[in-house]
């Protein structure tokens, strides 16, 4: 999954705000006081964060407590509870990776493949986000998505109940029902795609709020599109497709990867949302 900031808007916070997590507490919960609060700590856009915790706070209590979460550095989502992607409203909790706005590139890459796709995986699903995105864009498909970690396992069951979604806790394809076999239309995995030794590199509010299992790829960043890659053929139905996130650095060797395994591959790009996508497509 992707090194960026979480992405509703991109709202970062600066390394100094854990240095002054009682600057709200000490003033009237006003708007005004809300807004000097986050631009204090750093926030770029501190009257946009500003609105939507003032929207989302239910009490003069409540609303201390989302300003000094924020200010001492948890991300934006995370506070509210949510994230939007792709004009959905995706609960995010602790613990669980937070949706990029790039991510919906592969979205509508996916639906422009397959806009009639009757079954979705959505692996490495995290909160859901893109199962939940697919679901909502077409005619009522069977919806499976599948994470390693409990917390987002929990999370996505939550963002696609209304969906129909089976969410499972899992390694990959290992936790996938043998029925699906041969059967997928879309085969969506954001997977992990930091190299190990640049995790530490990563802004603050994805390497100390998001988990290691989320972010980590390997010595090269590619160990689980790899493996992902490998296994796809025996899943996608014919005319299927295969679409995993990476970078621009990663994406030639992504693209090796998708063709070794016997998958007709080309790569989508993204400039204004700086988003890389490999598309494998099971002949």
């Amino acid at each position: 999954m992707p090194p960026t900031f979480p992405t509703f808007p991109t709202f970062p916070a600066s390394p100094t705000a854990a240095s002054s997590p009682d600057l709200f507490s000490a003033s009237l919960p006003t708007p005004d006081a809300v807004v000097a609060a986050l631009r204090a700590a750093g926030c770029v856009f501190a009257e946009d964060e500003a609105a939507l915790i003032l929207t989302a706070a239910r009490s003069a209590a409540e609303l201390t407590a989302l300003v000094d979460r924020r200010v001492t550095g948890l991300p934006l989502e995370l506070v509210l509870g949510w994230a939007v992607f792709r004009g959905l409203r995706v609960a995010v909790a602790p613990g669980v990776f937070v949706p990029r706005r790039r991510t919906e590139f592969l979205v509508t890459e996916a639906l422009a493949h397959a806009p009639h796709a009757n079954v979705v995986v959505d692996l490495c699903c995290g909160s859901g986000a893109v199962g939940a995105a697919l679901a909502a864009a077409l005619e009522h498909p069977e919806v499976h998505a599948v994470d390693v970690d409990p917390a987002a396992v929990r999370c996505a069951r939550g963002n696609l109940a209304d969906a129909g979604g089976r969410v499972y806790a899992g390694d990959l394809f290992d936790a996938l029902p043998d029925a699906l076999r041969g059967r997928v239309d879309i085969l969506a995995a954001n997977v992990p795609y930091v190299p190990t030794d640049e995790v530490a590199l990563l802004p603050a509010e994805a390497r100390d709020h998001e988990p290691l299992v989320a972010l980590d790829g390997g010595t090269d960043g590619l160990d689980v599109l790899r493996r992902v890659a490998a296994g796809a053929p025996g899943w996608l139905a014919p005319g299927g497709c295969l679409l995993v996130e990476t970078s621009e650095r990663q994406a030639s060797d992504a693209v090796d990867a998708f063709t070794r395994a016997g998958l007709t591959t080309r790569l989508a790009v993204c400039e204004e949302l700086y988003a890389h996508v490999v598309i494998g497509v099971r002949d």
